[in-house]
């Protein structure tokens, strides 16, 4: 199961609540609330507690509901102050723990931040280009799309009885680019095509065309492997992945660090003395 820590360092390199250190001119006041300020970071705050398919949306579009609920959380506050709730013992606990977990959160930030830089990630990615399996397998073919399987069969017999691809594409294919293109897809991967295109493409020869149509939402296809080969992703691709990687990293290691210079006591669940 993924530790609070590292749940807390992806949702940093997803978008930092409140940037560390942000002008006030980018933390603008949304609404003053019993004279109170709200700004701009509260709002992004309250977004980011929201479930993901909101999470995704532009704040604009969702501000005005947004306001309300962060208006509504102050003034259910200021009135649990007026009723004296925060001289609770069991309030007092939860707001001490609220302010472990933000000093915490805002550490992990602050060390994923200053982990980050472009050489940091340039050297990770230089270290996975290095390892076996790294590079991926890419086919280039060529595709003819008709309407129909009797179209398609009618390609392939064509095809087989020496009909040029790249010609027959151009008067035949209903794909918009194949008259500039003659059919031609370039190199792909495996994961870029719908199945079962992919699975077929990937599974010919150069050289090599289907003998039997391949049915796909967008028609019925007819394909020719031209080449394979194997590449390496480029860095653009690899680089959400190896930014998680560099937090995951950073995140272990601090924690580590900290755990290794800290007298730490462990007790059982009743609170005895646990056993080495």
């Amino acid at each position: 199961m993924r530790t609070r820590t590292a749940a807390v360092a992806l949702a940093i390199l997803l978008g930092p609540l409140a940037p560390v250190g942000a002008a006030a001119a980018d933390d603008p006041v949304v609404a003053v609330v019993e004279g109170e300020k709200v700004l701009r970071s509260e709002l992004e705050a309250a977004l980011a507690e929201l479930p993901e398919q909101y999470r995704q949306l532009p704040l604009a579009m969702i501000y005005d509901p947004l306001l309300v609920r962060v208006i509504d959380r102050r003034l259910l506050a200021k009135e649990a102050e007026r009723r004296k709730l925060d001289a609770r013992p069991e309030v007092q606990a939860a707001l001490a723990r609220a302010r472990r977990e933000v000093l915490g959160d805002r550490l992990l930030e602050a060390a994923i931040v200053e982990a980050l830089t472009p050489e940091r990630l340039q050297q990770a990615y230089a270290v996975a280009r290095a390892q076996p399996g790294f590079a991926v397998e890419e086919v280039r073919a060529r595709h003819i799309l008709v309407k129909t399987e009797a179209e398609a069969r009618e390609v392939i017999a064509a095809l087989a009885a020496g009909a040029d691809f790249g010609k027959l594409a151009k008067e035949s294919s209903i794909d918009p680019s194949a008259a500039r293109t003659e059919g031609d897809l370039g190199f792909f991967r495996r994961e870029t095509m719908v199945e079962p295109f992919a699975e077929v493409a990937f599974a010919l020869e150069p050289g090599e065309i289907t003998r039997e149509p391949v049915q796909t939402r967008f028609g019925w296809h007819v394909i020719r492997v031209e080449e394979r080969r194997k590449a390496p992703p480029t860095f653009e691709a690899k680089e959400s992945e190896l930014k998680e990687q560099i937090a995951r990293e950073t995140v272990n290691a601090l924690v580590a660090e900290l755990r290794s210079k800290a007298r730490i006591e462990r007790f059982a669940l009743d609170g005895s003395p646990k056993p080495n």
